[in-house]
């Protein structure tokens, strides 16, 4: 979605081939909108217009036309939404005001087909209507998500309370290490000053010496990368076996995640598209059909020949010619009928519309099932697809140590080999006594300075091992505030349908409560839902679910108060409350602050007064309220609101 109206912004919306339009233009400003005029003057195909630039796909291309398009104009931008007919069926495309117009579809586009309208009377739970636009399907997951991440948390700090246990342990061992490298280092030397003593002692020749000790240097040296090598083996070693824990580890986590087959998921979006369609198709044939109906009933109740008004002089008055009788004429043919016959046809294409109303709701629920099912195989592809990444990322490490260790073994042994050859040729280079004593002497040192390294060697990673345990216990605080804020969401989303179930409540009693001080019904008391709960299957499992029961209390004459049933409303008490519960489920999702019009249609079971002051109810809440009336309601209304009459 583009920029939100401006409340004194005028938009301007043109029409071309949608329901029964062939071209319109009209301005609209804030406020409330009447579109007025008899039957069958387009002002439903003008509503499901601007539903169709708004983002909705309940929308119908001209019978006879293979192209639509509607525009809406908004300062200087402008949204496009385009209908072709596409293999028998109609494609929408372009740039409409919304991504998404679920939310919209429900509480801002009140048709007489709309799902929160007809949930009173359709046997759905109501509870489920305000729920159906929340994606229970991303909450479990990011839940889930969340959880892992606690658990994750949770780890690292019982690691790090274990690690502050063994950190005075450490500090002890580091003394130790100190105090035997000194140790050591002392031993060296006196060791190094008897070799100095020695040397003065021994009368030969200076070649002689120096490349006797030039050997006893070069084995020196030798031996510590020989014990430099070593130590490396087994640091290696050690990555080796924890890398391989993790593996297995993975691996096993890896057997939770079935392989999807190829192809499935694009599958059910397929289906989910095709099952979109004929729900579009659905859609279309039952306000076509309910068009006939509201028609025909229209002339059972007024009496009016209309064949005869439509072809009779047009100065002629409509009163001049009602029927004296209680046969009509037919306005299709021209023959004469009788209103029973009337009746027993509007009694079929009613029957017939409510198989539809039922095959509409039995393809939203297929599409909701295999919606979620998506949503599953998704995260399982996620999930196994990181997986996947890890174990290849592993693996190639394993190789990478695996090789490092073959190396290192292969130097270790070519350093072995050395040092016993710098030993036999530091052994023909001994002359005397001395010289065997000054060897043995120098390998003391050598084993002495070999020993030092490893010490101050394994100091200094003891160092950095108290230094990165300390940095971690330093992280501790930092992870606990996290695991908090973690665990407050998670709180927020496991009481996010509750608390929304709760405000729904709230929302449609209160605003219920104020529209019927308003209305005036007769006996009509009071009309609440009371949210209780239920448990329900998912799955396989039995879970806990809100419901929404709704209550009628009326009154006698005697003033004695009783609670009524739902099937007891009459058809005008029935509207009321559905408008009123669409409303709820406007007001806790904040549709008004994604779309800026709120379209109302078939109201004509309100009576006139009373839909002046719902209509004016309603004006509070959207900044565009788009409102098709009959001439003789809309004569009810204030006459400062902008009318179109053309269309």
């Amino acid at each position: 979605m583009s920029q939100q109206i401006e409340i004194d912004e005028t938009v301007q919306l043109e029409v071309e081939n949608i329901g029964g339009i062939d071209e319109a233009t009209v301005e609209f400003s804030s406020g409330i909108i009447i579109l007025t005029g008899r039957n069958a003057t387009n002002r439903t195909s003008l509503i499901k217009a601007i539903m169709a630039v708004l983002g909705s796909e309940n929308a119908s291309l001209k019978g006879d036309a293979e192209q639509g398009r509607v525009e809406l104009t908004v300062g200087e931008t402008t949204y496009t939404r385009t209908l072709h007919r596409e293999n028998g069926t109609v494609v929408t495309k372009g740039d409409p005001y919304l991504e998404d117009a679920t939310l919209a579809d429900l509480f801002a586009f009140l048709l007489e087909t709309n799902d929160a309208r007809q949930a009173l009377t359709g046997g759905t739970n109501l509870r489920d209507v305000i729920i159906r636009p929340v994606d229970t399907t991303e909450i479990e997951s990011e839940i889930d998500r969340l959880k892992s991440r606690r658990e994750d948390i949770d780890d690292r700090i019982e690691e790090i309370n274990r690690i502050s246990q063994q950190l005075p342990e450490l500090e002890s061992k580091k003394v130790e290490l100190q105090d035997e490298i000194s140790e050591k280092k002392d031993q060296l030397s006196e060791i190094e000053e008897e070799i100095t003593d020695i040397d003065e002692d021994v009368d030969e020749k200076k070649e002689e010496k120096a490349e006797f000790e030039e050997k006893i240097d070069e084995l020196s040296d030798v031996r510590s990368e020989l014990e430099s090598v070593r130590r490396q083996i087994d640091n290696q070693k050690e990555s080796l076996e924890a890398l391989r824990e993790e593996r297995d580890q993975l691996r096993k986590e890896q057997e939770d995640y079935d392989e999807i087959p190829d192809g499935r998921v694009d599958g059910i979006k397929s289906e989910i598209q095709r099952l979109r369609n004929r729900k579009s198709g659905v859609d279309e044939t039952i306000d076509e059909l309910q068009t006939v109906v509201q028609f025909n009933q229209n002339l059972l109740d007024d009496d009016i020949d209309i064949f005869t008004e439509l072809h009779e002089d047009e100065e002629s008055a409509v009163t001049d010619r009602l029927l004296e009788a209680d046969d009509l004429v037919c306005w299709t043919c021209g023959s004469e009928t009788d209103t029973s016959q009337i009746e027993s046809m509007l009694d079929d294409l009613q029957a017939l519309r409510d198989r539809y109303v039922e095959q509409r709701r039995d393809l939203k629920d297929q599409i909701d099932d295999l919606t979620e099912e998506r949503h599953t195989l998704e995260e399982k592809q996620r999930q196994r697809s990181q997986l996947e990444s890890q174990l290849e990322t592993i693996e190639h490490e394993i190789e990478e140590r695996e090789t490092r260790v073959s190396d290192l073994t292969e130097r270790r042994s070519s350093l072995s080999d050395e040092v016993e050859a710098l030993e036999g040729e530091v052994e023909a280079l001994q002359t005397d006594d001395d010289q065997d004593e000054l060897l043995d002497l120098h390998k003391e040192a050598n084993r002495l300075e070999v020993e030092i390294d490893r010490l101050e060697s394994d100091l200094v990673a003891l160092d950095d091992e108290i230094d990165e345990m300390e940095s971690r216990i330093d992280d501790r605080e930092d992870l606990q505030a996290r695991r908090e804020e973690i665990q407050t969401e998670l709180e927020d989303l496991r009481t996010r349908v509750e608390r929304l179930e709760e405000e729904a409540v709230t929302q449609f009693n209160d605003h219920m409560e104020s529209v019927l001080d308003v209305l005036s019904y007769e006996n009509l008391e009071r009309i609440w839902i009371e949210r209780t709960e239920e448990q329900v299957r998912k799955g396989r499992q039995t879970v806990t679910e809100g419901r929404f029961d709704l209550h009628v209390i009326r009154s006698t004459n005697s003033e004695t108060v009783y609670e009524d049933t739902v099937d007891h409303l009459s058809e005008s008490e029935r509207e009321v409350t559905g408008l009123v519960f669409a409303l709820a489920g406007y007001l806790v999702h904040d549709v008004h602050e994604t779309v800026p019009f709120m379209l109302l249609d078939s109201v004509e079971a309100i009576d006139a007064p009373r839909i002046a002051d719902l209509v004016q109810y309603f004006d509070q809440y959207a900044d565009h309220l788009v409102v098709a009336l009959l001439e003789e309601d809309a004569q009810a209304l204030n006459d400062d609101y902008q009318r179109i009459t053309d269309i």
